[in-house]
């Protein structure tokens, strides 16, 4: 390790996001040694510093803060993760990058395109580099069918569909707000689940088929009111906690999305499917290392959805891993994304997808939520 340059890292939050990074940042220099830079867990912040000494303790963070505004002065930190609530991520990013810090920032990038706009201005005008955490571009076959798009294997595209399911909260005892649940809290997370899982679903979908130009969207909120953790008292709930839009794409296609968290017996269903004129695909995270894959090009008494285990060393990523046969999961699509932040760093380039990019989902999810609302087709401001 001694030849290698060290990218210290700043991680702000010790949630499920900050586990999952913080193991990504320890993992990646053994399965990917050829990195030029390798990440140092330098310190954690989190407001509580019992729980956050115990978070640094467990994952092997040097030190700690409480405050984000003191991890951001310190000049032995190059980068800040950002991995708090969504009405947070503007202020430390914005912070950050005026202090010249690289900036990785999780999903949704902001809770609306305005709170957005000044976070890329911020890493823009400082030169940092920066990147958000949309990590299902990184699971290795939903990497393979954007190469069987890009290679023209699908033709012309003509219907993308996806959707996104989980059933964690239908009682309607369950509070709003606070550490555990300020997902369905609006103030914190600015939408349901259109910024929360719709979000992944219209990245995955904008990298692997283009633009969305325009959107016609309604939503639901089952449970009107819940208690709030902060007043103790009920209180109108403004999140979606179901959402259902179409589209058109720029290339022609036509788009169907879903979401809810109401799906009794789905704890995250995530797929996708796209029919082009000659062959179509789809994927499922819950069994993450398949592509199924139909081609009407091949001999009709043997024509048929094939499955593909994704688990070859010339598929996407797995030279890194085990032998052929051998699954990977959730935890290594981070590690992947981590990889390709230090690959773009040796290369100079940037790593996607960046604030900017991320933007661009954001106005798709601000055009869904704005058609629901006025029960009319939106533009999304999308262009290419």
């Amino acid at each position: 390790m001694n030849n290698k340059k060290e990218l210290r890292i700043g991680l702000v939050g010790y949630g499920f996001m900050g586990r999952t990074h913080s193991n990504a940042y320890l993992r990646v220099p053994n399965f990917f040694p050829e990195l030029e830079y390798v990440p140092v867990l330098k310190a954690v912040c989190a407001r509580n510093e019992e729980r956050v000494k115990a978070f640094a303790d467990q994952w092997g963070y040097e030190s700690v803060e409480t405050d984000w505004k003191a991890l951001i002065t310190r000049k032995d930190i190059d980068a800040i993760d950002i991995c708090t609530p969504n009405n947070m991520h503007a202020e430390i990013a914005i912070a950050a990058a005026q202090a010249g810090k690289i900036v990785l920032c999780e999903k949704p990038l902001a809770r609306t395109v305005a709170e957005a706009q000044p976070m890329v201005d911020a890493v823009e005008k400082a030169g940092v580099r920066n990147t958000v955490w949309y990590n299902y571009r990184r699971v290795p076959a939903v990497t393979l069918a954007k190469q069987l798009i890009d290679a023209g294997k699908l033709g012309k595209i003509f219907h993308y569909r996806a959707n996104f399911l989980q059933d964690w909260t239908i009682s309607p005892e369950l509070p709003q707000g606070g550490e555990g649940l300020w997902r369905l809290d609006n103030d914190a997370a600015g939408s349901g689940v259109t910024g929360d899982l719709l979000a992944h679903c219209i990245d995955t979908a904008m990298w692997l088929n283009g633009g969305i130009k325009d959107v016609s969207a309604v939503t639901e909120t089952f449970i009107k009111e819940r208690v709030h953790t902060g007043t103790g008292k009920k209180q109108k709930v403004d999140i979606d906690d179901a959402c259902i839009f179409h589209c058109h794409f720029s290339n022609g296609s036509l788009g169907v999305f879903e979401s809810t968290r109401y799906a009794r017996g789905h704890k995250a269903l995530n797929t996708f499917e796209i029919n082009g004129e000659h062959a179509s695909i789809r994927w499922d995270l819950h069994d993450l290392n398949r592509l199924e894959y139909f081609d009407h090009r091949d001999e009709s008494i043997v024509r048929g959805w094939r499955s593909i285990h994704v688990t070859d060393a010339d598929q996407p990523f797995m030279d890194k891993w085990w032998v052929p046969g051998l699954s990977i999961g959730y935890e290594h699509t981070f590690v992947h994304q981590v990889a390709d932040f230090l690959i773009s760093i040796e290369d100079n380039t940037p790593c996607s997808p960046t604030f900017k990019e991320a933007q661009e989902t954001q106005k798709v999810c601000e055009a869904v939520l704005d058609s629901a609302k006025t029960r009319s087709w939106k533009d999304t401001g999308v262009t290419w």
